[in-house]
Protein backbone atom coordinates (compact mmCIF):
# COMPACT_ATOMS: atom_id res chain seq x y z
CA UNK A 1 0.00 0.00 0.00
CA UNK A 2 1.02 3.30 -1.08
CA UNK A 3 0.93 6.55 1.54
CA UNK A 4 -1.19 9.31 -0.48
CA UNK A 5 -0.43 11.69 2.63
CA UNK A 6 3.27 11.47 0.73
CA UNK A 7 3.56 14.55 -1.47
CA UNK A 8 7.69 14.29 -2.74
CA UNK A 9 9.06 10.98 -2.11
CA UNK A 10 12.80 11.22 -1.10
CA UNK A 11 15.03 10.63 -4.19
CA UNK A 12 18.19 9.83 -3.87
CA UNK A 13 21.66 10.44 -6.09
CA UNK A 14 22.62 6.77 -6.31
CA UNK A 15 18.64 5.89 -7.18
CA UNK A 16 19.76 7.68 -11.03
CA UNK A 17 21.31 5.57 -13.35
CA UNK A 18 21.76 4.30 -17.12
CA UNK A 19 18.52 2.09 -18.26
CA UNK A 20 17.10 -0.38 -20.44
CA UNK A 21 20.42 -0.73 -22.64
CA UNK A 22 20.22 -4.80 -22.83
CA UNK A 23 16.58 -4.35 -24.12
CA UNK A 24 15.02 -4.89 -27.55
CA UNK A 25 13.73 -2.67 -29.60
CA UNK A 26 9.90 -3.36 -29.69
CA UNK A 27 10.43 -3.22 -25.57
CA UNK A 28 12.97 0.32 -26.05
CA UNK A 29 9.63 1.81 -27.82
CA UNK A 30 6.88 1.07 -25.82
CA UNK A 31 9.36 1.97 -22.69
CA UNK A 32 9.98 5.22 -24.65
CA UNK A 33 5.97 5.73 -25.99
CA UNK A 34 4.89 5.00 -21.58
CA UNK A 35 6.71 7.30 -20.53
CA UNK A 36 6.62 10.26 -22.66
CA UNK A 37 2.92 9.61 -22.46
CA UNK A 38 3.15 9.91 -18.29
CA UNK A 39 5.38 13.04 -18.52
CA UNK A 40 2.71 14.82 -20.80
CA UNK A 41 0.23 13.56 -18.87
CA UNK A 42 1.65 15.04 -15.70
CA UNK A 43 2.05 18.13 -17.58
CA UNK A 44 -1.10 18.67 -18.15
CA UNK A 45 -2.31 17.77 -14.76
CA UNK A 46 0.09 19.87 -13.09
CA UNK A 47 -0.93 22.95 -15.70
CA UNK A 48 -4.72 22.50 -14.20
CA UNK A 49 -3.82 22.79 -10.84
CA UNK A 50 -1.89 25.48 -11.33
CA UNK A 51 -4.65 27.72 -13.21
CA UNK A 52 -7.11 26.53 -11.15
CA UNK A 53 -5.56 27.71 -7.57
CA UNK A 54 -6.73 32.08 -7.15
CA UNK A 55 -4.58 34.71 -5.58
CA UNK A 56 -7.36 34.01 -2.44
CA UNK A 57 -6.06 32.11 0.47
CA UNK A 58 -8.37 29.14 0.94
CA UNK A 59 -8.43 25.29 2.36
CA UNK A 60 -8.90 24.83 -1.61
CA UNK A 61 -5.94 26.48 -2.77
CA UNK A 62 -3.94 24.65 -0.23
CA UNK A 63 -5.60 21.27 -1.26
CA UNK A 64 -4.66 22.52 -5.12
CA UNK A 65 -1.39 23.86 -4.32
CA UNK A 66 -0.50 20.44 -2.34
CA UNK A 67 -1.96 18.42 -6.09
CA UNK A 68 0.21 20.60 -8.19
CA UNK A 69 3.55 19.95 -5.90
CA UNK A 70 2.19 16.03 -6.14
CA UNK A 71 1.61 16.29 -9.86
CA UNK A 72 4.91 18.52 -10.60
CA UNK A 73 6.83 15.01 -8.66
CA UNK A 74 5.16 12.64 -10.88
CA UNK A 75 6.11 14.87 -14.23
CA UNK A 76 9.86 14.73 -12.73
CA UNK A 77 9.34 11.26 -11.88
CA UNK A 78 9.15 10.49 -15.81
CA UNK A 79 11.38 12.72 -17.20
CA UNK A 80 13.99 11.32 -15.07
CA UNK A 81 13.16 8.16 -16.28
CA UNK A 82 13.11 9.13 -20.17
CA UNK A 83 16.48 10.22 -19.85
CA UNK A 84 17.62 7.14 -17.88
CA UNK A 85 16.87 5.35 -20.95
CA UNK A 86 18.11 7.54 -23.33
CA UNK A 87 15.37 9.57 -24.28
CA UNK A 88 14.30 13.35 -24.11
CA UNK A 89 10.68 14.12 -23.52
CA UNK A 90 8.06 14.72 -26.76
CA UNK A 91 8.70 17.56 -28.96
CA UNK A 92 4.88 18.13 -28.49
CA UNK A 93 4.41 18.49 -24.91
CA UNK A 94 3.68 21.90 -25.33
CA UNK A 95 0.22 21.17 -26.67
CA UNK A 96 -0.25 19.21 -23.17
CA UNK A 97 0.73 22.24 -21.25
CA UNK A 98 -2.30 24.21 -23.37
CA UNK A 99 -4.83 21.45 -22.62
CA UNK A 100 -3.93 22.06 -19.12
CA UNK A 101 -4.41 25.71 -18.93
CA UNK A 102 -7.72 25.92 -20.65
CA UNK A 103 -8.65 23.16 -18.56
CA UNK A 104 -7.42 24.48 -15.35
CA UNK A 105 -8.76 28.36 -16.31
CA UNK A 106 -12.22 27.18 -17.66
CA UNK A 107 -13.00 25.03 -14.88
CA UNK A 108 -11.81 27.91 -12.74
CA UNK A 109 -13.95 30.19 -14.13
CA UNK A 110 -17.10 27.92 -13.99
CA UNK A 111 -16.73 28.04 -10.00
CA UNK A 112 -15.34 25.24 -7.23
CA UNK A 113 -18.43 22.43 -8.40
CA UNK A 114 -16.77 22.12 -12.26
CA UNK A 115 -13.23 22.33 -10.69
CA UNK A 116 -13.62 19.32 -8.40
CA UNK A 117 -15.47 17.35 -11.11
CA UNK A 118 -12.75 18.53 -13.42
CA UNK A 119 -10.06 17.08 -11.03
CA UNK A 120 -12.01 13.99 -10.60
CA UNK A 121 -12.62 13.67 -14.44
CA UNK A 122 -8.71 14.34 -14.92
CA UNK A 123 -7.55 11.75 -12.35
CA UNK A 124 -9.78 9.18 -13.53
CA UNK A 125 -8.42 9.83 -16.79
CA UNK A 126 -5.05 9.65 -15.61
CA UNK A 127 -5.71 5.77 -13.27
CA UNK A 128 -6.89 4.33 -16.58
CA UNK A 129 -3.86 5.50 -18.56
CA UNK A 130 -1.66 4.62 -15.48
CA UNK A 131 -3.28 0.79 -15.44
CA UNK A 132 -3.32 0.67 -19.71
CA UNK A 133 0.56 1.15 -19.26
CA UNK A 134 1.51 -1.27 -16.09
CA UNK A 135 -0.51 -3.59 -17.79
CA UNK A 136 1.03 -3.42 -21.20
CA UNK A 137 4.45 -2.30 -20.96
CA UNK A 138 7.53 -4.27 -19.41
CA UNK A 139 8.96 -2.26 -16.83
CA UNK A 140 11.68 -2.35 -14.89
CA UNK A 141 11.02 -2.69 -11.26
CA UNK A 142 12.21 0.85 -9.96
CA UNK A 143 10.42 2.16 -12.79
CA UNK A 144 7.06 0.10 -12.37
CA UNK A 145 7.23 0.99 -8.53
CA UNK A 146 6.74 4.75 -9.16
CA UNK A 147 4.45 4.23 -11.25
CA UNK A 148 2.27 2.49 -9.04
CA UNK A 149 2.67 4.90 -6.55
CA UNK A 150 2.01 7.80 -8.54
CA UNK A 151 -1.10 5.62 -9.82
CA UNK A 152 -2.21 5.63 -5.92
CA UNK A 153 -1.19 9.31 -5.58
CA UNK A 154 -4.04 10.01 -8.62
CA UNK A 155 -6.47 7.99 -6.59
CA UNK A 156 -6.01 9.84 -3.75
CA UNK A 157 -6.68 12.63 -5.48
CA UNK A 158 -9.68 11.28 -6.62
CA UNK A 159 -10.81 10.40 -3.04
CA UNK A 160 -9.90 13.97 -2.09
CA UNK A 161 -11.68 16.13 -4.38
CA UNK A 162 -15.24 13.45 -4.59
CA UNK A 163 -14.36 14.78 0.19
CA UNK A 164 -14.53 18.05 -0.75
CA UNK A 165 -17.63 17.81 -3.61
CA UNK A 166 -19.44 15.90 -0.80
CA UNK A 167 -18.62 18.69 1.99
CA UNK A 168 -18.84 21.92 0.51
CA UNK A 169 -18.29 23.81 3.70
CA UNK A 170 -14.57 22.67 3.92
CA UNK A 171 -13.61 24.55 1.19
CA UNK A 172 -16.10 27.69 1.49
Amino acid sequence: MHDVGIIRPEMRVEQVKARGGDYSRDRRGAVRRGLRTLHTLEIMAATIYKCQTSATPSALNTHLTAAMCNEMTHMQDFQTKLYEHGFKPSKLRWRYWMVGYVLGLGSRTLGKRCLLRTGIWTEAKAVHHYAKLLAGVEWDAETRAIIEKDQADESGHIERWKNLLEHPEAVA
